[in-house]
This record gives structure tokens, C-alpha cells and sequence, in this order.
């Protein structure tokens, strides 16, 4: 690999960065021993990056890793998308071509976006998650090929990269999780003005702790001075060191080029100017040659020599004699596959290019762009389309641009590199009027466009409008993140529309609206949806009008579920179906299938929701896929089937990571907590919750994340901790789209919390919040448990006084509400009986029989904390009624309730077990415990005579004594009498003196018998 490590450097000293080379090896050693390294070396121009990541580079390949440079080009957004990292991934598939094929095994078709060598790229669909699963594919690419050797990955002039190569860049930063992997980058710090696209990236790229940074200073004149010796052979002038350090302020490329200056003899006569001093040694070429620097300059950053030598129109000899005189000069360089030539420093050429008249700048841009159609293979063929759009483009020329520009887009789109697409479509809208009205008739949308609303017209006969351009760039800005761009793009297209008469594109547009609405928080998107359902109302049949309709079913399932949902997913699936619009027909299909689950008829629902998942797998339609690998789970645990959920959902995370779909993958997560939470596998349930928060990149997921760990959190009595991730959660979801399966969680952990801190009156107001309205039809699933932690806490409080007033019609509404939430499932008719329960429980009013109802509904159910719980209740009741065959059914029912409170870690469900067990003195195992001799056995009292002297000690009346035992003041009465005669004592005062006379009792005991 040392051959790809290119020198452009005159001097043959490295000198300082003792520091930071120090750094780099560090994150190489680091990285050698499994931990994956972020780097960002900044610093002005011409300060030395270069030349420290060459010294970097050489050091790691003689230390045996492999180093693959990539470097971005400077005209940005015309060149290639993902240049560098195509450049790197090129380099490693020539040093290690067996692991890269590994690597990218299954996922080629993909990965050809980045590396087309690989294949052929398939169409594939274009959604929110098409760039994002091509980055997780990169991801794991390199961190495959980096599992059994050290692999350097350096990518320089991040300030010329495109958008796609930066939000790339991003994402590997933030997610690269094992291998021993270096992912550096170098950027000019002097060029990031205010508003520089990479100025937000380094911002945040500075808030993750895994990202070293290195910001390389100006020399020192000692340091000059060993430069200049270096560059000399021979020690220098004094007097020459003190005045190079002066005028070069410490650039190390400065002083290179004014040192070389001296040394030729054109140091005399430079001005202070930058430009000059850059120009110097290229105006001290022949004519010729510096010709030959003018063509390569306005060439790209590196330029072919067919191409080079079919621009400049010189005999092949004076052009080879050109180029020796400026790469001899070091002005140029040979590419290190001797194909082409670039500028041995891009301030060099920046200046060159920058001393080109308009009129020159233009004509040379005109004769790359007629060479290259003249001679296609004169570039390598994925750069061919990028190139010719941007020579074009900068020679002026509308009717050649437009479509050349036009061909970009679709070249940007097919790698998922929606930011350049979306910049290209701008500059093909701003050439539109200027283009020749023959040479747009000859445009068809069905060669630029993927997102043509069809209108009854053929798209291959019919020319291309600007409103076509308005649509692909529409959703090129929503796909980018671009989404204040996009929202304007719609404006735009819906005001161009309004006197058409087309109501199908009008109704397009208010979708895409209502998709970009919803994103950027500016809403839920309802009003734009109802515009374009009210457009294609009456219409006959088409994509349009399915896609429309899906998308108001989609929308009302989570956030309205009803008929009119229902109704429209089946009109969906309906009109998708004699479209021929397959993927439109599926993703209704299963949210219709979700809808029948709601609505109670579960088997029916689940069929349709499995036959769709097992569709989409087998047909690749991999978007669908990740949908149903979200949403069938989550309705499976909906009716309480959690156990069928999991291997589905530990199935899917196999299949949303394999395919990239980092949203479906971090929703997968959040449900499988959720299931593993009911299953009683609490452990696995937080992991699932911190994978969710670790690894999501939406929000709406992480919150539901965020509440699982809620949820655990408060079941093991961590209430501060749950507090906490319900403040997280709440953050997650922000306040502009309320969603029934966001807000009702929210509520119950709100309550939940409140209740466990003390605080019933704010649980009470914060129920009475959401019960102003009745709970939405279908939302039984969140709904359940929300009544039912209302209502355990008003039975918890029911002896606290100070919240005695309003407790009737806090009971009232819970009563009320629970009498119109639907009960279809076993799950929820469990839920029902056990909210009654607990609504007589708070007025005293329960009874064994009635625990015994609900024991016997959770029974069948896999939710063993619920059980736990009401097997508590019931345990608690049956001590309440008295009676030896009561107590054994509730020691048995105590000590299964301990043991899964034990298993699950849920703390306060132990204590209260314990307590109770304790106040009926019964044992929690089944082997006896071994006392030590006690006086008061000697006594002749039976162990609950012992119990009753206790309380008599205590100074307990017989009724208390009944309360505190759950017996009878009538049976508390005989323990009380046979005591006193077996102590022989007249009275209760004297059998209590007895007992602080004789010890009976440590204080200790009694203290804790009287707080329990």
C-alpha cells in the first residue's frame, strides 16, 4: 500500500507535530486493539495536513495496516457523490479483494451506489431510509474488513465535500461500533466561514466524546528554520530563515514556496500578496506549459491526459514537454496510476484558475464538455454523467445543460445521494426558461422523473413540464433533510397548479406537504392529507389516488382509528389493486390488517398482517418488510400474544439491519422491550430499550425506549429514575403530533410516578386531562393500563385523609371510562375485571372472590408480573376473611407472587409481599426456620398468642390488634383472655409490664411490628 501513499511535498524533512503524530498513533494502537477511532485534523490551507496524514500513512503501512486515501474534489456538488469514500473503498478492494468481497456479500446491488465495480446497481426504492441503509451497509463493510487487520480510512479537503459525502461521514463517525478501524478526515479551518455547509457537521461532530479532534498550528521559526534546511541541504541563512518566517507567518507551504523561490533565483521583486506569491513559479513557465496548467486548472481536481490532451489541441510531444516542465517545476504531479495529473497543492490551482478570464473560464469548460461527448471513455465512466453536467454548466450553455444536468440528477438519485440530486434539479429549474423550447419538448419525464403523478397522459410521449422537476426535487429535498427547501418547492408547485385543473398532481403535492409538515414539527399533517383526499374524491382509479388513500389510512391509524380509517385502507387496497400499484396495495394491506386488530377481530387481522410480511420478504420489498416486522408484532402484543412476538421481532432486527432500514430496526427494538417487559424479562426489556436509545435515529422510536426504561424503573421502585426517562420520553416525542400510543403511555407513567412520589392529586389531574375526552376507539391497548394505574393508586390511598375529597369522582370517572373501553381480547377483558377489582378495593368493598376472578383471567395470560400482583390481592383478601384454609391458599399465593418480585427485581411488589406474609406470620419458603430458644414459648403461648402479647405490649386495643393480624376483634378478644391466664395477670396492663420486665420482646420488634 505504500504506493498509494502519495507525496506532494519538496521537503524531504518532516518537521514538528511531534504532538500530534503522537495523537494519530495513539488512535492506531487503539484501533489495533479493537476500538474503532474518529479523527478530524483542521488547519488553515497550506499548513501541513497533507503532509502529517503522508507521515501518518507511511508509519501505519510499515506497521501492517492497510491505508486507503480518498480525497474530495473541489467542484462539490457537480462531481461525483460519495467521491472520496468511493476512492477509499476502491484502494481496499485492490489491496484486500477476497475480505471486501466477504464484506459485501448479499448487499452488492446496494454498495455498487459507492463502488460500482461491484455490479449493477438495482432501481431499489427511493424513501426517508434509502441513503440511511446505505451508510449501516458501509458501516458494516468496514468494520468486516477491519475485524482482522488494521484498516485506515483517510479522506482529505472535507470542505470541498458534497453533502452526501459529509452526512456519510456522520453517520460513521456516530455508529462505528467494533473493528480495528482509523476514520480520519482533514478539513480547511480558514474556509469554514458562518456559513459553511461543514460548519454544522463539525459542531456536532464536536458533542460526540468518540471524535478526537486535531487543529494544526503555524511553525515556530526554529521549526521554519529546520523546514528550510530541509528543503536547502544546507543549514540556512540566519538572516534568510528570520525573513521567510516573516513574510510566511509559519505556513509550512509558504515557506516551501519562498524558499524554493530563493533558491531558483526568483525571489527578488514578490510582493506581500498571496496570489503572487502563489503565481510566481507557474508564470516562471514556458508559455506552453503554463497553458497546460491554465487547461488542468479549470479541468477538476485531477484531469485524464486523453482528456487533457483532446482539450489542449497541442502535437503530443509539446504537450508531454509542457507537462515535464511543470511537474519538474512541482507545480503539477503524475497521478500515482500515471493516467493523469493534478496540482501539487490546490492553493495552487485555486489561484490559477482564479487569474482565468470569464470569457477563457467558459470556452475551456465548452471544450472539456465537447471532448467528453466526443470521447466518453476519455473518464471513467461513473464520473462521465457528473462532469459533462458541470463543463456544460459553466460554459454557459442552457441547451446542452439542461440535459446534461438532468442526466446528473438521475445519476445522484440512483446512489441515494438525494442532497447533490436535489441541488441539480435547482440548477436544471434555473436553466428551464433560459433552454431552448425544441430542446425541452424533447425532455420526457419518464427518463428524469420516479415520482411522475400519473394523469391519464403517457409519460414516455408527453415533454417533461417544470412541474415534473418540482415534484422529483420535492422529494429529493424530503429524502435529503432538505425539508425547508422542499416546503418550498410544494409552495411553489401547488401555486403554479391552482389554475391547471389537475387535481391529481395538485393531490400529490398536498401529501408530499403533509410528509414534510409532520417532519419538521410544524404539525400533524391532517389539513394537508384532507386537501388531497378532497382532490382525488370522484376520481377514477390511479397511483395517486391509492397512494392518497393509503396514506390517510396510515395516518389515522395511529392517530384516529376507526371506520373512516378502515374505510379508507380498504379503498387503498382496492384502487392499488387495479392500478397495479403492488407495493401501495401491501403497505395498505397491513395497515389494514392493524385496523381489523383494533377493532377486535384479531385472528382475521394477524392472517392478513403475517401473509403481507411473508409477501414482502419473498418479493424483496424490503420497505414493506421492515413495516410489517414493526407492526405485527406490535398488534400481536396488542391482544397479548408478547410470546409470538419476540422471535418475529429478534427475526426482524436481522432483516432491518441486513437491509439498512435504521428507522424500522429502532422501532423493532423499542417493541421487542416492550413485549420482553410484559414476558417478565425485564433485563432483556432495558437492553432492548438501550439499543433503541443508542442505535435509533428518529425520535419517536427512542422516546418509546425511553419509556420502557420508565416502566422498568418504576416496577423496581427506581422512581427518581423513572421520573427521569419519563422527562426523556416526553422530550423525544415534542408536543406537535400527539399520538394515542405516545400520549397514553405517557399518561399511565405520569400517574404511575406521581403516585409513587405521594402525589395523588396531580395523578388524579393528569387523568382527568385525558379522559376529558373519551379514549379513541382501538387504543384499548394503551388505554387498560392507564385506568388501571389510576385506579391502584386511589386503592392505595384510600386510608390517607388528606386526599379523601375527590376521591368519589376521581372513582366515577375511572368507572365510566372503563365502562366504554373495548374488551375484545383476553388480555383486556383480564384488564377489565382487574380495574374493578381495584376500584372496589379503594371503597372497601373487595372481597376474595372478587381477586379471585382476576387471578384466574391472568392465569392463561403470559404477563407473570400482573399476576404476581393479583395474586398478591387475592392472598391480601383471603387474610382478610380468616379461616385456616384461607391462610394456606395464601401463603401459596404470597410465595409465588415473592418469587417473580424477587426474579424481576420489582422491589416494591417484594416489600409488600414480605410485609403482608410478616403481619400474618407466614413463612415465604417452605422450610421452617430454625429459631433459637425462646422465653416466651417457656411461657406456654402459642405463636399467635405471642403475636397478640406483642401488640398488648404495644399498647394495641383488640380492634387494632384484629386490623393488624387480620382476624377478628371477637377471636383477638379469646387470644387476649387465654394470655392473661396463662401469664396469671388480671389485665392487659399487667401482662404488658410483664412483657418489658421479662424482655420478651426486643424493641426493635416492636417498633417494627407497630410501623408495618
Amino acid at each position: 500500500m505504500l504506493g498509494l501513499v502519495e507525496t506532494r511535498s519538496v521537503s524531504p524533512v518532516f518537521v514538528g507535530r511531534t504532538e500530534e503524530l503522537q495523537t494519530l498513533n495513539d488512535a492506531l494502537a487503539r484501533a489495533a486493539a479493537g476500538e474503532p477511532q474518529a479523527l478530524l485534523i483542521g488547519g488553515e490551507a497550506g499548513v501541513g495536513k497533507t503532509r502529517l496524514v503522508e507521515e501518518f500513512a507511511t508509519a501505519a503501512c510499515r506497521a501492517g495496516a492497510v491505508v486507503a486515501l480518498g480525497g474530495c474534489v473541489e467542484i462539490g456538488a457537480d462531481g461525483l457523490p460519495f467521491a472520496p469514500f468511493s476512492t477509499a473503498l476502491r484502494a481496499l478492494r485492490r489491496e484486500l479483494p477476497d475480505q471486501l468481497a466477504a464484506a459485501a456479500a448479499g448487499q452488492e446491488e446496494e454498495l455498487t451506489r459507492l463502488l460500482p465495480e461491484l455490479g449493477e446497481a438495482s432501481g431499489g426504492r427511493h424513501d426517508e431510509e434509502g441513503m440511511a441503509r446505505l451508510f449501516e451497509l458501509t458501516a458494516r463493510v468496514l468494520e468486516r474488513v477491519a475485524a482482522d487487520r488494521t484498516v485506515v480510512v483517510a479522506l482529505e479537503d472535507l470542505h470541498w465535500a458534497d453533502a452526501s459525502t459529509r452526512h456519510l461521514l456522520a453517520y460513521l463517525f456516530r455508529t462505528l461500533r467494533t473493528g480495528r478501524l482509523v476514520v480520519l478526515a482533514t478539513y480547511r479551518a480558514d474556509d469554514i466561514h458562518r456559513r459553511h455547509p461543514l460548519r454544522p457537521l463539525l459542531a456536532e461532530l464536536d458533542r460526540l466524546r468518540t471524535v478526537r479532534r486535531v487543529e494544526l498550528a503555524r511553525f515556530n521559526r526554529e521549526e521554519v528554520g529546520r523546514q528550510i534546511a530541509g528543503i536547502l541541504a544546507a543549514e540556512p541563512d540566519p538572516t534568510q530563515v528570520d525573513d521567510i518566517f516573516e513574510r510566511s507567518d509559519g505556513n509550512a507551504f509558504f515557506v516551501e514556496e519562498l524558499a524554493v523561490c530563493a533558491t531558483e533565483g526568483c525571489g527578488t521583486g514578490l510582493t506581500d500578496s498571496l496570489r503572487d506569491l502563489l503565481l510566481v513559479r507557474v508564470e516562471g513557465l514556458p508559455e506552453i506549459a503554463q497553458r497546460v496548467a491554465r487547461i488542468v486548472a479549470e479541468g477538476g481536481s485531477t484531469v485524464e491526459y486523453r482528456l487533457l490532451a483532446a482539450v489542449a489541441w497541442l502535437a503530443e510531444d509539446d504537450l508531454i514537454e509542457a507537462l515535464r516542465a511543470a511537474v519538474n517545476a512541482n507545480i503539477l504531479l503524475a497521478t500515482p496510476a500515471g493516467d493523469g495529473y493534478r496540482f501539487r497543492h490546490s492553493l495552487v490551482r485555486e489561484a490559477v484558475s482564479d487569474d482565468l478570464l470569464p470569457g477563457e473560464r467558459s470556452r475551456l469548460n465548452r471544450r472539456y464538455a465537447e471532448a467528453l461527448e466526443a470521447g466518453p471513455a476519455l473518464v471513467p465512466a461513473e464520473e462521465r454523467v457528473m462532469r459533462l453536467a458541470s463543463y456544460w454548466y459553466h460554459a454557459h450553455n442552457a441547451a446542452k445543460a439542461l440535459p446534461a444536468v438532468l442526466d446528473a440528477s438521475v445519476e445522484a438519485r440512483s446512489r441515494h445521494a438525494y442532497s447533490e440530486q436535489l441541488r441539480l434539479l435547482e440548477r436544471a429549474m434555473e436553466l428551464w426558461d433560459t433552454a431552448p423550447e425544441d430542446v425541452r419538448d424533447q425532455l420526457r419525464p419518464i427518463d428524469y422523473t420516479e415520482v411522475y403523478p400519473p394523469c391519464g397522459c403517457d409519460p414516455a410521449t408527453t415533454p417533461l413540464r417544470y412541474v415534473d422537476l418540482m415534484a422529483e426535487a420535492a422529494v429529493a429535498g424530503r429524502l435529503s433533510g432538505e425539508r425547508e427547501r422542499a416546503l418550498k418547492i410544494t409552495k411553489r408547485a401547488l401555486h403554479l397548479l391552482e389554475d391547471e385543473g389537475d387535481p391529481l398532481r395538485a393531490a400529490w403535492f398536498w401529501t408530499q406537504r403533509s410528509m414534510l409538515v409532520q417532519s419538521q414539527g410544524r404539525g400533524d399533517g391532517w389539513n394537508e392529507l384532507a386537501t388531497a383526499q378532497e382532490l382525488v374524491r370522484g376520481l377514477p382509479p390511479s397511483e395517486v389516488h391509492a397512494e392518497v388513500l393509503a396514506a390517510v389510512a396510515g395516518w389515522s391509524m395511529l392517530r384516529a382509528p376507526g371506520p373512516d380509517a378502515f374505510h379508507a385502507a380498504e379503498r387503498a387496497v382496492e384502487y392499488a389493486r387495479m392500478v397495479g400499484a403492488r407495493e401501495t396495495e401491501m403497505n395498505a394491506r397491513l395497515t389494514l390488517g392493524g385496523l381489523m386488530v383494533d377493532a377486535g377481530d384479531a385472528d382475521a387481522g394477524l392472517a392478513a398482517m403475517y401473509e403481507v410480511k411473508e409477501r414482502a420478504v419473498e418479493d424483496g420489498i424490503a420497505y414493506v418488510a421492515g413495516r410489517a416486522y414493526v407492526n405485527l408484532p406490535s398488534e400481536l402484543d396488542s391482544v397479548g400474544r408478547s410470546r409470538e412476538a419476540v422471535p418475529i421481532l429478534e427475526e426482524g432486527i436481522v432483516y432491518t439491519r441486513r437491509f439498512g432500514l435504521l428507522n424500522s430496526e429502532a422501532w423493532v427494538w423499542a417493541n421487542l422491550s416492550n413485549s420482553l417487559y410484559a414476558l417478565g424479562r425485564w433485563d432483556e426489556a432495558a437492553e432492548a430499550a438501550e439499543n433503541t436509545l443508542r442505535w435509533g435515529r428518529n425520535a419517536k422510536p427512542q422516546g418509546t425506549g425511553a419509556m420502557c426504561l420508565a416502566q422498568v424503573a418504576l416496577g423496581r421502585g427506581d422512581v427518581a429514575e423513572a421520573a427521569r426517562q419519563l422527562d426523556g420520553a416526553h422530550g423525544y416525542f415534542g408536543t406537535h403530533d400527539p399520538m394515542p400510543q405516545q400520549s397514553l403511555p405517557l399518561s399511565c407513567l405520569a400517574v404511575g410516578v406521581a403516585a409513587a412520589e405521594g402525589r395523588l392529586l396531580d395523578a388524579r389531574a393528569e387523568l382527568a386531562r385525558v379522559l376529558t375526552t373519551d379514549l379513541p376507539p382501538g387504543t384499548q391497548d394503551y388505554g387498560w393500563p392507564l385506568l388501571l394505574t389510576a385506579a391502584v393508586a386511589e386503592a392505595d390511598a384510600r386510608a390517607v385523609p388528606a386526599v379523601a375529597r375527590g376521591r368519589a369522582e376521581a372513582l366515577e370517572r375511572l368507572r365510566e371510562a372503563a365502562k366504554k373501553t373495548t374488551t375484545g381480547a383476553p388480555v383486556w377483558l383480564a384488564h377489565e375485571q382487574w380495574v374493578r377489582a381495584e376500584l372496589a378495593r379503594a371503597e372497601g368493598r373487595d372481597t376474595a372472590d372478587t381477586w379471585s376472578d382476576v387471578v384466574t383471567a391472568f392465569e392463561c395470560l403470559d404477563r407473570p408480573y400482573d399476576l404476581a400482583r393479583v395474586r398478591h390481592r387475592l392472598a391480601e383478601a383471603l387474610l382478610a376473611a380468616g379461616g385456616d384454609d384461607e391462610r394456606d391458599r395464601a401463603t401459596e399465593l404470597l410465595r409465588l407472587a415473592h418469587a417473580v418480585a424477587g426474579h424481576l427485581g420489582a422491589r416494591p411488589l417484594a416489600d409488600a409481599v414480605a410485609l403482608l406474609a410478616q403481619r400474618a406470620r407466614l413463612a415465604l419458603n417452605h422450610v421452617p426456620e430454625q429459631r433459637p430458644a425462646d422465653p416466651v414459648e417457656a411461657l406456654g403461648l402459642t405463636g399467635r398468642e405471642r403475636d397478640v402479647l406483642r401488640l398488648v405490649a404495644a399498647g394495641r386495643t383488640n380492634r387494632q390488634i384484629a386490623e393488624e393480624l387480620f382476624i377478628s376483634p371477637k377471636t383477638a378478644s379469646v387470644h387476649v383472655s387465654n394470655i392473661l391466664a396463662k401469664l396469671g395477670v388480671s389485665g392487659r396492663g399487667e401482662a404488658a409490664a410483664m412483657a418489658h420486665r421479662l424482655s420478651l420482646f426486643p424493641p426493635e420488634d416492636a417498633d417494627r411490628l407497630i410501623a408495618g
